[in-house]
């Protein structure tokens, strides 16, 4: 083994060396050679792969060749080069983390050498291995999870927002697909009218939706559950037995059925009217073909379903304020709209503002509540080019732009946008939450 300083000068060599290779510095400088070998190991693993990840590398730069003569599954794909790319980047980030966390160890293993004059030897470092691994061990898997599982798909399909990938001439494996920079973004924020229009229609109509099926849901459950939270009310199980059935339902089946219990032609509904006398076959009400009526009607049936959720969950926060309360405030004269205004109203608000602004998130997300109760329609004078209806919110548009249109860069763009506004909308709002602030979250 080299020989080093106590004084510090030997900093700068063991600094180069483990520059050099990792685990270098471990293993002729400051006897650890469990840890320098599972460094070098490492390192040497990575090296065997390079060719590897210079090809993963030059595919996400190049996206493919065209190769026409070949047979179709022989041909560059486009989507998996650059999935690959992504991939072998995450894992060329990690190994240079490792890299970086070599380097400190040797660091740290030689100014402990200049202060005590000693080498940790392998049971010592197996031990501090030992103690150190299992917070480790522990974390890996989620870390790793959400590396792979969510951050390698999102930065996957902020690429493809930057990419030609739309049907018919850019469909991989028969064509290959190339970068466009933000000709995309230009396309949708301006550059061509009919998508711009369809984007702020859309986008519009997406947070009017998300603020009215929350404000609308939170409302109703917390009038349902001060109800149902009086003395006075009576066989009051009963009644939440029957007002939790919408919420007990899978919303799938819920919003079919009322699908076809507001269908124009068809529909229970209108037959029903008719049939009391009410309208005739020939003024028919369009609950969901009349683009204002059929956003009123998703506003109304998500509130039939989403309200028992906040009763329940009113109710439950409602049971944490002391009955010694409320008879203080009766005493003193309050009214039952004081009492709500002043005691359980800033309650409630303190322990569920957090869960609204999640459920405002979720609106906003909303795939089902849309798609299967009106499917986006009816359809508008830009449906033909957009694909975007008259119902439809942000996340649907995506569906309809991915499924019908193929045109994947579009939805790759609508995506990229709902979450560089979404997210840091909600962390915002969340760390501004009370209860956040308090540390009860």
């Amino acid at each position: 083994m080299l020989t080093i300083s106590r004084d510090g000068s030997s900093r700068r060599k063991i600094l180069l060396s483990s520059v050099l290779f990792m685990g270098l510095a471990h293993l002729l400088f400051l006897k650890q050679y469990i840890k320098g070998a599972v460094f070098a190991l490492t390192e040497i693993v990575v090296l065997a792969l390079s060719p590897m990840i210079v090809r993963a590398i030059a595919g996400i730069i190049t996206l493919g060749a065209p190769k026409p003569d070949l047979p179709i599954f022989e041909r560059d794909n486009s989507m998996f080069m650059l999935i690959d790319g992504i991939t072998v980047l995450t894992v060329v980030f990690i190994f240079f983390l490792l890299y970086y966390i070599s380097i400190k160890s040797a660091l740290f293993a030689y100014k402990e050498f200049c202060l005590f004059g000693t080498f940790s030897d392998n049971r010592k470092i197996l031990s501090e291995i030992g103690s150190k691994a299992f917070p480790i061990a522990g974390l890996s898997p989620a870390v790793l999870l959400i590396l792979f599982l969510v951050l390698v798909p999102l930065i996957f399909s902020a690429g493809v927002a930057f990419t030609n990938y739309s049907s018919p001439a850019n469909i991989p494996p028969n064509n290959t697909v190339d970068w466009v920079g933000l000709d995309n973004f230009k396309a949708m924020f301006g550059g061509n009218e009919a998508w711009t229009g369809a984007l702020g229609r859309v986008a519009a109509w997406t947070l009017v939706w998300a603020a009215a099926a929350t404000f609308t849901c939170y409302a109703g459950g917390m009038f349902m559950a001060v109800i149902m939270h009086d003395t006075k009310m009576k066989i009051a199980p009963v009644y939440r037995s029957f007002f939790i059935l919408p919420y007990a339902v899978p919303a799938v089946v819920s919003m079919l059925v009322w699908q076809n219990m507001l269908n124009g032609s068809f529909g229970t509904v209108n037959r029903t009217l008719i049939a009391l006398g009410w309208m005739t076959k020939d003024t028919v009400i369009p609950w969901l073909s009349d683009a204002t009526l059929a956003k009123f009607v998703c506003v109304l049936i998500n509130l039939w379903a989403g309200f028992p959720y906040f009763m329940l969950l009113t109710m439950g926060s409602m049971t944490a304020i002391s009955k010694e309360t409320y008879e203080a405030a009766r005493i003193d004269g309050a009214s039952r709209f004081q009492i709500f205004r002043s005691i359980t109203l800033p309650s409630v608000l303190y322990q569920t503002m957090p869960l609204i602004i999640m459920s405002f998130t979720h609106n906003i997300n909303n795939f089902g509540a849309i798609f299967f109760l009106t499917g986006g329609n009816p359809v508008v004078a830009d449906s033909v080019t957009t694909s975007a209806k008259g119902t439809d919110i942000l996340v649907t548009w995506i569906y309809n732009l991915t499924i019908n249109l193929q045109k994947y860069n579009y939805a790759a763009v609508l995506a990229v946008c709902i979450f560089v506004v979404l997210a840091p909308f909600a962390i915002f709002n969340f760390r501004r939450t009370r209860s956040f602030k308090e540390g009860e979250l």
